[in-house]
């Protein structure tokens, strides 16, 4: 298999650590790539302020949700 990000042959074994990438530089390029926007990942935007569950946390025991 090929790295995705030099393009090198990468073993895929469980040997390689690293993997799917062959080095941890490769690895780290990635983690990067992903960190600074540069990847993304398809659908709608999110609004992101606030995460449904924040809400649910914020509601006092027994305002109409369920405490199961």
């Amino acid at each position: 298999m090929r790295c995705p990000i030099c393009n090198k042959m990468a073993d895929n074994g469980p040997a390689n650590r690293y993997r799917p990438f062959c080095s941890e530089r490769c690895q780290m390029v990635d983690l990067g790539l992903w960190a600074g926007g540069e990847y993304r990942v398809a659908g709608k935007p999110v609004d992101d302020r606030e995460h449904p569950d924040d809400r649910r946390r914020k509601q006092k025991p027994g305002a109409g949700g369920s405490n199961g």
